[in-house]
């Protein structure tokens, strides 16, 4: 049996976009734009596309993203932007719940 996560609790919503990029974990403005993220801040969610139109942003749900530093190990686990588009482990972060990581490829799958 394969596990899966996609599709799971998955709730996508539309913002104006001021500087999200698609694949990258993204913040609001004050005035509720998508924005890119920069070292150590704290993430709204993954940008799964930009169009003209603005950044469909994904906020509930299991999603992969890459990881710099320490191992994001399995359980509840402190996160911050890495400010490169993915996740660090940051005791100054938010807690999220880690069900996967691949220390090969550096990547993480957390639920939102």
């Amino acid at each position: 049996m394969k596990v899966a996560y996609e599709g799971i609790g998955h709730l996508t919503v539309t913002f104006p976009n001021n500087s999200a990029v698609a694949g990258q974990v993204c913040k609001l403005s004050t005035q509720g734009k998508c924005e890119k993220c920069s070292d150590g801040d704290i993430f709204c969610g993954v940008v799964e596309e930009v169009t003209p139109a603005g950044a469909a942003v994904q906020l509930q749900g299991f999603v992969k993203l890459n990881y710099t530093g320490a191992i994001p190990y399995a359980g509840y686990t402190k996160l911050s932007s890495n400010g490169a588009g993915g996740v660090k482990t940051d005791t100054n972060g938010r807690e999220y719940l880690v069900v996967r990581y691949d220390s090969a490829k550096k990547t993480v799958i957390i639920k939102l």
